[in-house]
């Protein structure tokens, strides 16, 4: 339906570099990325308020690159809303409606079944003012669907609602999206990606990292800032070396820390991923079933929402989630030296 070929684009700060995508019909496609990647800037260049400085945008295989915006047949719900504060909810709806060929009557008829689709057939007579965030958003909805767009772009569209109001707001979105409606939503957040998303795209620094699905994207993460977008912290470079005769991997960090991996890959350069919740915590060397032991220095201890994160450093920084009752009982405290153990299983090599 949608793609994109090698789009870039220069703005004073900030560069798009040599993006490429296709969204089809139907999909639900997430950008994700950290504030100032590019994300919005992509929509933008989708929906002909930012020229291209090189590269092609087809939508239906009609080239739109420099297509004007009101012809594109697409619509855009921006981050702040952009609702008109002098008119009423019916208004707003309708509003893109009164430059067509369309009767009052039919205006009236539209702006009725979109209020109702949005639960907001109760405000069609309010000014924006008096609307909470979530009743704005959908407002913001129900007008860019007005005009039955072919594809409709959201801009970080759940960033100024109340988190209560959030879960409502995805089921909407996904009603929307079942309904046959082409949704490219940009968003910062990780667990809001995956919640939406049947297609994601991840942005960083203007380059596009990789796209997929959500499961094949965060079960094996092929870039720090990928590792971290999926709470992943020990990812380390690594080079692995596969000994085929012994059937043994071992991989091998840039401090030079060998681990022993259960692991058929071909050797080669990569990263090792290790879940900070399989490793385990103890005061003396342990003597276990375990075929990675390190001793290390407790570098830092931070709550949080799994439990305790301690950061240790052995010559690389890893970190292990542990209980707070864990903690206590081994008497943890930063500057503490004890050894982390793992299973050769519990590493992966991508």
């Amino acid at each position: 339906m949608l793609e994109l070929r090698g789009i870039s684009k220069q703005l004073e700060a900030f560069s798009l570099e040599n993006i490429s995508f296709s969204v089809e019909k139907g999909d639900y496609f997430v950008i994700l990325g950290e504030s100032g990647a590019g994300k919005s800037v992509i929509l933008e260049l989708i929906a002909g308020m930012e020229k291209v400085d090189s590269g092609f945008i087809y939508l239906n295989s009609k080239n739109i690159t420099h297509q004007a915006i009101q012809k594109r047949g697409i619509s855009m719900v921006f981050q702040d809303f952009s609702i008109f504060p002098h008119f009423t909810v019916a208004e707003n709806i309708g509003y893109a409606l009164k430059a067509g060929l369309f009767s009052k009557a039919e205006i009236k008829q539209r702006v009725l079944k979109l209020a109702e689709e949005m639960e907001i057939s109760n405000i069609l007579l309010r000014k924006p003012k008096t609307l909470s965030g979530g009743e704005l958003q959908r407002v913001a909805l129900a007008r860019a669907l007005a005009a039955e767009p072919q594809l409709l772009l959201l801009d970080e569209p759940l960033a100024a609602i109340d988190v209560r109001l959030q879960d409502q707001l995805r089921a909407l979105l996904r009603k929307l999206n079942r309904k046959g409606i082409t949704i490219i939503h940009v968003t910062h957040d990780f667990e809001e990606a995956i919640s939406l998303a049947n297609q994601i795209a991840v942005i960083h620094d203007g380059k596009l990292i990789c796209r997929g699905t959500p499961d094949v994207i965060f079960q094996a993460p092929n870039h720090p800032f990928l590792a971290r977008f999926a709470g992943i912290r020990n990812f380390f470079k690594a080079t692995l070396v596969y000994e085929t005769d012994t059937n043994i991997a071992t991989v091998r960090l840039g401090s030079g820390i060998k681990i022993n991996l259960a692991s058929d890959v071909a050797s080669g350069d990569g990263y090792f991923i290790l879940p900070s919740d399989e490793i385990i915590i103890t005061n003396d060397q342990p003597h276990s079933s375990a075929s990675n032991t390190l001793k290390g220095e407790i570098y830092d201890i931070i709550p949080s929402f799994k439990g305790i994160d301690i950061m240790v450093n052995c010559g690389e920084m890893f970190h292990i989630t542990i209980t707070k009752p864990s903690k206590e009982k081994l008497g943890l405290e930063i500057g503490k030296t004890i050894w982390i153990s793992w299973k050769a299983m519990n590493g992966r090599f991508i």
